[in-house]
């Protein structure tokens, strides 16, 4: 008697039977195609079409404007210091707030820049952009 030998007696068969597997797969094919009509179904209506807007109101823009001498411009309306407080005041109140849209000179001080743009955060304006002109 050899050790480790199979001898011809033993039925061992190393391939898996997939009759089984096949049966169960017909199964759950057959289930499925007749549930899926099923979960398709549903009443059809004609429902109403609406169409709505949303009630958005756009901010309004404040055009400020310093040229080379100083001088401060509330779209196009020349101001001095008080004038431009009183201003930035009121327009902080608003809702919703307006932009403040900052254009300097090439040759503005920049104290100048500096003071309008304390005069508005102090006042309480929030929305501050600078504009300026693409090289050509």
């Amino acid at each position: 008697m050899a050790m480790g030998s199979l001898s011809e007696e033993d039925d061992f068969n190393p391939e898996i039977n997939t009759t089984p597997l096949v049966d169960v797969m017909l199964v759950l094919l057959i289930i499925f195609i007749m549930t899926i009509p099923v979960m398709n179904h549903a009443v059809k209506l004609d429902l109403p079409h609406a169409a709505n807007q949303p009630n958005e109101t756009k901010p309004e823009t404040i055009n400020v404007s310093i040229d080379a001498a100083g001088q401060v411009y509330w779209n196009n309306e020349i101001l001095d210091q008080s004038q431009m407080l009183s201003r930035i005041a009121d327009a902080a109140k608003v809702t919703p707030q307006p932009e403040l849209h900052l254009r300097a000179d090439r040759l503005t001080p920049y104290e100048k820049v500096a003071q309008v743009m304390a005069a508005a955060q102090s006042g309480g304006l929030t929305k501050m952009g600078f504009v300026t002109e693409a090289p050509k």
